[in-house]
């Protein structure tokens, strides 16, 4: 089958910012075009609506600045009206050199919303379209609500395009308004457009009010469209536009006779930028750049991974600048832990192994959060740490810290089968533990060891719900040994740390031995 090539026109600095809540800067708009421009390489961006505002106005006008200096101008497209030449001034002032001429594409909008006949509409539309070029800027032309105006108008569309076939116009724009087309439809109505006007440059711009915006521009490409309007992110009103990297895998992937030109590697970064100046959060399990997409969590997937990749498909995330990842927490499996480990260059005995997985799967039973930056100190909690027979048991605890009032701690602690309870103040919450545990260690008649290091770290990019691990060193009878705590509370990680100390101290037997 011969190739063909897609054009992809983002629209996320137009269309996508019409997002509830979103209005980016000046320099925000300039970034985003020069990353979509140069790294991303879109064939055409349209970045805004002519008239809207100063600020639009300052923005178009930096982006045109720029684009006129880097070769790219005919590249930048803005929306215009049918306002008897008013959006061309603005334009022509802006630096613009192409507009998108929003007209209708719907009996029932040109009726009921302009309230001309189709007449008066083409020769409107005739006459902006020659303004444009007087002044050396090119005409594409939307048709609002088509979709809506094949399904119940279609003489009409066809009509006017017939009209617009002789204009001299680039591409005639077929937006899927309010995103109410099936998969069928599109095909079936661009299909007939391109048979009806081989000629023509059609270009289908997909909303994704019934989630069906990927699937709508996959059919749009198979019935012969030339180009294809998306936002990075699916930004847009309501529930916004095809999103540009679905609709770049799903091209590259099922339909190998169109070609486009995107870069699948900055499709990441390119989404994270207009994630953080939006401030739209991207959805952790959206296609290509959520956050959980790449990541295994079941066991049984990464012991398929490591037998024959059983468990992939043909979006590997290397292909979109990203890394496969295997969760860690209570569905973990040796094989999750393996492929984590692999990735910090560790390796350990299958006896070890499953002493791990067993820690992981207890701290994802809890909640926890389990990053495999944590692996290093659980590995270090579990395998390091000798076994004692545990005499000692905290059973239970009370921590309060309050504004005004001194930390203080309520303990029940278990020796030999005996409980002991006890009440202290101290100058944090982990100093009042000790104080209380000090008076009740007392009853049992024996002495605490002195603490005199005490140290606290989480993995390096950890975030503030990380596990920590709490290494404390102890001295006793002239003999210093530590003991290691992991939790992800930083008070708890200690306290567990020093119940290991408290039941190497019981095993006086073993202290002269033990290095914890």
């Amino acid at each position: 089958m011969e190739s063909r090539s897609i054009e992809i026109m983002d629209t996320t600095l137009r269309d996508g910012e019409q997002t509830s809540g979103v209005s980016f800067s000046v320099s925000e708009k300039l970034t985003i075009v020069k990353l979509l421009l140069e790294e991303l390489q879109v064939d055409r961006v349209e970045v805004a609506s002519a008239r809207v505002s100063q600020g639009e106005f300052d923005a178009v006008r930096s982006i045109t600045d720029w684009a006129t200096d880097q070769g790219y101008i005919d590249r930048i497209e803005v929306l215009s009206f049918v306002d008897n030449g008013v959006s061309i001034a603005w334009l022509e002032q802006a630096g613009v050199k192409v507009q998108n001429l929003l007209t209708k594409g719907s009996l029932n909008h040109l009726t009921h919303q302009l309230r001309k006949t189709p007449e008066q509409h083409f020769s409107e539309i005739a006459a902006v379209i020659a303004k444009g070029l007087e002044k050396g800027i090119a005409t594409n032309v939307y048709l609002e609500d088509w979709s809506n105006g094949m399904r119940h108008s279609s003489d009409y569309v066809l009509q006017y395009l017939d009209f617009l076939s002789q204009q001299p116009v680039n591409r005639i724009m077929l937006p899927d308004t309010l995103g109410v087309l099936t998969p069928t439809e599109t095909f079936d109505y661009i299909a007939t457009l391109r048979t009806r006007f081989p000629d023509v440059h059609f270009d289908f711009h997909a909303h994704n009010d019934y989630d069906l915006g990927t699937a709508n521009v996959l059919e749009a490409v198979k019935a012969g469209v030339n180009g294809l309007h998306l936002t990075v992110n699916g930004m847009g009103e309501r529930a916004g536009n095809a999103p540009l990297a679905s609709a770049v895998a799903v091209i590259n992937d099922f339909l190998p006779a169109a070609t486009i030109g995107i870069r699948e590697s900055a499709i990441y970064t390119v989404s994270k930028l207009v994630e953080n100046f939006s401030g739209v959060r991207i959805p952790a399990n959206k296609p290509i750049v959520g956050d959980n997409v790449f990541t295994q969590t079941a066991g049984i997937h990464a012991d398929g991974d490591n037998k024959k990749n059983l468990y992939f498909n043909d979006l590997l995330p290397e292909r979109f600048g990203r890394k496969r990842k295997y969760a860690l927490g209570k569905t973990s499996g040796k094989a999750n832990i393996e492929k984590n480990l692999q990735e910090l260059g560790l390796k350990l005995n299958e006896e070890d192994l499953k002493k791990v997985t067993q820690r992981v799967i207890e701290l994802g039973d809890k909640k926890e959060n389990v990053t495999m930056e944590d692996l290093p100190y659980i590995i270090s909690d579990v395998l390091t740490t000798k076994v004692h027979e545990e005499q000692l048991l905290i059973e239970s605890y009370v921590l309060t810290h309050s504004k005004g009032l001194r930390p203080s701690a309520t303990i029940a602690i278990r020796i030999n089968g005996q409980l002991f309870e006890e009440h202290a103040q101290g100058d944090g919450q982990f100093d009042a533990f000790m104080n209380a545990l000090t008076m009740a260690y007392g009853k049992n008649n024996t002495r605490l060891p002195d603490l005199v290091d005490y140290n606290v770290r989480i993995a390096p990019g950890s975030r503030s719900d990380a596990l920590c691990e709490t290494t404390i060193t102890w001295a006793a009878k002239h003999k210093t040994f530590t003991t290691r705590g992991l939790d992800s509370d930083q008070t708890v990680s200690a306290i567990k740390a020093t119940q290991k100390m408290l039941n190497i101290v019981l095993n006086v037997k073993q202290l002269e031995t033990t290095p914890v």
